[in-house]
């Protein structure tokens, strides 16, 4: 969208000797993909107009004329009657020849004191903040329905992994509330990335600034920046506000690439720990049988279109001089992408973890298996007296024992378990059961039941749910 650029337009055709090649101009054209930023760009030039009106710059009839022309242009957007012209290149200029037909020479007026340069910036961070509030409440959406599940299973108990080996029993809704603090780090990180979004660009014209004497803190109130961009150089180049929300998208769509790994397992029926609703799996073409997760697949896979988009934005960006380049065009298929795919996933997770079905039991034998209580154990016999080090190795040989006889701690006899320590008495078998091991984690981030509920009620004061 360079100031440099050549199409057949009339706009700027006195500089050329010939039209643009047909192919360049297809090449070049960026309004198949950039006029999802139409009503922005109207809303950006009613605020431009009004300023240059009461800059005295353009009339007042010239601003009623705009005002006009621009509600019939965004009607016909609406109502989809509107001719979008190729040859035209973007947005702007296919608004700005229909504003000029409508109106005339009103029309022709309204990039005073503006560049195609700063207008597009303007739009791309008024398009960003809007999707940044809907991204926001479609993550307040998703944190509800983790928040609910949890509420239903907060002393529902499920082996605990590291390395993805049993390692201690914790209840299925301290396991939710993980992917809650995610998802709320994702809010903050996302808020705060929409303040260096909301800063404007409009002013900076070209690169340089513009002779009119315009007033950009009036623009930026009516628009609702909190700030105008300080350097016009900047203003227009600068894209680290995309780079940066989709680094934000990115870890959005990491974490829901974690928890999607995570709904795959349970639902094997080798695991069974969920059912997820038929509504979002598929079946097989061959296999009758199957009920395939394709939401958490196809997540996990789009994470990778979404990294990929970060990665493409930064090299884009890594070899521009200052100021506005022609490359810069290619930051909008990858941005809008990143929105459309972050947005859509988190709407789709949101509905599907409201449907999810538990399957407590199954979760229950799952935490017999692989010695879960062993910490608890070593934990007793250290407050016993026993220094750690000793007592992780008298429970480790006592695990070697159940190992080859096939049974739990828990099944051990009193006299069995003294083999291994003397210290231990009868009140060790409250320890080793399930419930006493994840009752005991009581403290502020721990698993136990109470805690749970704490957290919850912690997570929804901080949500504003």
């Amino acid at each position: 969208m360079s100031e440099k650029s050549s199409t057949k337009s009339d706009v700027w055709s006195g500089r050329f000797s010939e039209p643009v090649d047909e192919l360049v101009q297809r090449y070049t054209a960026s309004v198949t993909f950039d006029k999802r930023m139409a009503a922005f760009d109207i809303q950006g030039s009613l605020a431009h107009a009004e300023m240059l009106c009461a800059q005295k710059i353009i009339s007042t009839q010239d601003l009623a004329d705009i005002m006009r022309g621009l509600k019939q242009i965004s009607e016909e957007i609406a109502n989809d009657s509107f001719d979008w012209q190729i040859a035209l290149e973007d947005v702007h200029m296919n608004i700005e020849r229909r504003l000029t037909d409508l109106i005339g020479d009103a029309g022709k007026r309204l990039h005073t004191g503006r560049s195609r340069n700063d207008q597009v910036a303007t739009d791309i961070r008024l398009y960003m903040r809007s999707a940044i509030d809907d991204i926001d409440h479609l993550l307040h959406r998703l944190c509800e329905s983790l928040l609910n599940l949890a509420e239903k299973h907060f002393d529902t108990i499920l082996p605990g992994f590291t390395h993805m080996q049993v390692a201690q029993p914790v209840t299925f809704g301290h396991h939710l509330l993980a992917y809650a603090e995610m998802f709320n780090r994702d809010i903050e990180r996302l808020r705060d990335c929409r303040k260096r979004v909301n800063r404007l660009p409009l002013g900076a014209a070209a690169l340089a600034g513009t002779t009119f004497p315009i007033d950009r803190e009036r623009v930026a109130k009516t628009l609702e920046f909190e700030e105008v961009c300080r350097n016009s150089l900047d203003a227009v180049s600068d894209r680290d506000f995309a780079i940066e929300f989709c680094a934000d998208a990115a870890l959005i769509m990491t974490h829901i690439s974690r928890m999607s790994e995570e709904l795959i397992i349970w639902m094997s029926p080798r695991v069974g720990f969920i059912d997820i609703a038929d509504r979002f799996c598929t079946g097989s073409s061959i296999m009758p049988q199957k009920k395939n997760p394709d939401v958490p697949e196809l997540a996990r896979g789009k994470t990778g279109r979404v990294n990929g988009h970060l990665i493409g934005l930064l090299m884009l960006m890594k070899g521009q001089p200052l100021a506005y380049n022609k490359d810069n065009q290619e930051d909008k298929e990858p941005l809008f992408d990143t929105v459309d795919t972050v947005s859509d996933t988190l709407r789709i997770f949101a509905d599907m973890v409201s449907a999810i079905t538990v399957k407590p039991e199954m979760m229950r034998q799952a935490a017999f298996q692989g010695y879960a209580t062993a910490t608890d154990l070593a934990d007793y016999l250290v407050k016993k007296g026993l220094p750690f080090r000793d007592a992780h190795e008298a429970v480790a040989r006592a695990v070697r024992f159940c190992v080859e006889k096939g049974c739990d701690l828990s099944e051990m006899t009193l006299e069995q378990m003294r083999e291994f320590s003397n210290l231990i008495e009868s009140d060790v078998m409250e320890i080793l059961t399930l419930e006493g091991s994840v009752k005991a984690r009581d403290h502020i981030g721990g698993t136990a039941p109470l805690q749970v509920k704490n957290a919850i009620a912690n997570m929804r004061e901080r949500l504003g749910l």
